[in-house]
């Protein structure tokens, strides 16, 4: 008996088959890709017939075993794009000020890059024309100029790891060196300087109750004007040390580069001083609370001070000041900012320079563990014998 042929003869499948037509959300557009030897190739808009033309003749191109075929040389995701893509990827994973310094930058670069300019497309040239309207702004220092600069470059180099930009574009965008001291057209501040003490005791009787003691705890520790209006309840620890409490930082500045978290003892005077803001509060609650201390009525503000509202407030009291005093005993303008500065200063004159580096928390880039808790012992030591500026006051 002689088997039969079958009517349908089955095709042999192929041993590998080609990529797939996807879709890919950049910001509020889709668009067509197939990813293939670790790239994503763009086709064009999702579902157009343009992209799917470029899919049929990538896959033909697939098939025959040829170069895979790219629709353009450049990339197809546009300048805006990759600013909502890297802005979602970077909100809630650095602090708001690093966000907020995004934001400004990112802003600058959509004003003259907006839409229709591919990330492609943006070359050295266009970063030097962004540097160079913000300097004709005259809004901003040479320092920060480069900051937003380096800010967009890294936005950049984030897109070549997402495969939203290449990697010559980066590498072109990285050629561009920073502004050197005294280029034309840009400024620079001068260093801030300390604020003597008897300029802040003369200023202490206008202020507000609660910024008389956040001033005073800055100067006695050398704190930073946000490690002090950003103080929890629940932060400062009273048990594991019998003379001091000790306010643990929940994030600090140098904490990605040297893996550590900052610690701040806080000896008698501050304890005397912070103790009646720690009273029936919860362990989130501010201790220095804006919104208590608000004694307009009507007025609306956040429970936690911030960099403006605690600098405003000690320049209001410094004009008070000046409206009731003669000239020749007027309080010149300082801001919280010279506080940390003012006490770095004084430890050096009184204990040396080592001291000072402690009471900042300043650290050399090979710092170990072992330093790092001899400098906390350090910071025990002076927080002990310290010195009350303050007495008279």
């Amino acid at each position: 008996m002689v088997c039969q042929e079958k009517k349908h003869q089955i095709m042999p499948k192929l041993k590998h088959q080609p990529p797939k037509y996807c879709k890919v959300k950049i910001g509020k557009k889709k668009y067509a890709a197939v990813y293939h030897q670790g790239k994503t190739i763009y086709l064009g808009a999702y579902g157009s017939p343009e992209s799917k033309v470029a899919y049929t003749r990538f896959v033909a191109e697939y098939k025959a075993g040829v170069a895979p075929y790219f629709p353009e040389d450049k990339e197809t995701v546009t300048v805006k794009e990759l600013v909502l893509s890297f802005l979602e990827h970077v909100q809630g994973t650095i602090t708001p000020q690093s966000f907020g310094h995004n934001r400004s930058a990112i802003r600058a670069l959509l004003e003259l890059y907006g839409d229709d300019t591919l990330v492609g497309d943006f070359t050295p040239k266009c970063l030097k024309l962004f540097r160079q309207e913000i300097i004709n702004s005259k809004r901003l220092c040479r320092n920060m100029i480069n900051n937003h600069v380096r800010r967009i470059v890294s936005m950049f180099t984030w897109g070549v790891g997402e495969e939203l930009v290449q990697s010559q574009t980066e590498a072109a965008l990285k050629a561009i060196k920073p502004l050197p001291e005294g280029y034309p057209g840009t400024f620079d501040h001068p260093e801030r300087e300390d604020v003597p003490d008897s300029v802040i005791i003369r200023t202490l009787p206008f202020m507000l109750p609660i910024i008389r003691v956040m001033v005073k705890i800055q100067r006695l520790t050398g704190m930073r004007p946000g490690e002090v209006f950003k103080m929890k309840v629940g932060e400062i620890d009273k048990k594991t040390d019998p003379e001091l409490w000790l306010y643990r930082l929940p994030t600090h500045k140098t904490q990605k580069k040297t893996k550590r978290k900052k610690v701040v003892p806080l000896s008698k005077l501050e304890q005397e001083l912070i103790a009646p803001y720690l009273e029936n509060k919860n362990p989130d609650a501010a201790v220095f609370s804006h919104r208590t201390a608000q004694t307009k009525k009507g007025a609306r503000c956040n429970e936690f001070y911030n960099k403006d509202s605690y600098r405003n407030a000690v320049l209001a009291a410094i004009e008070t000041a000046n409206k009731t005093l003669p000239d020749d005993e007027k309080i010149p303008h300082w801001t919280p900012y010279q506080l940390r500065h003012s006490a770095s200063s004084a430890m050096e004159v009184e204990e040396g320079i080592d001291e000072a580096q402690a009471l900042l928390g300043h650290t050399t880039p090979n710092t170990t563990a072992r330093y790092n808790h001899r400098q906390l012992e350090k910071l025990k030591e002076l927080a002990r014998n310290r010195k009350n500026v303050f007495a008279e006051s």
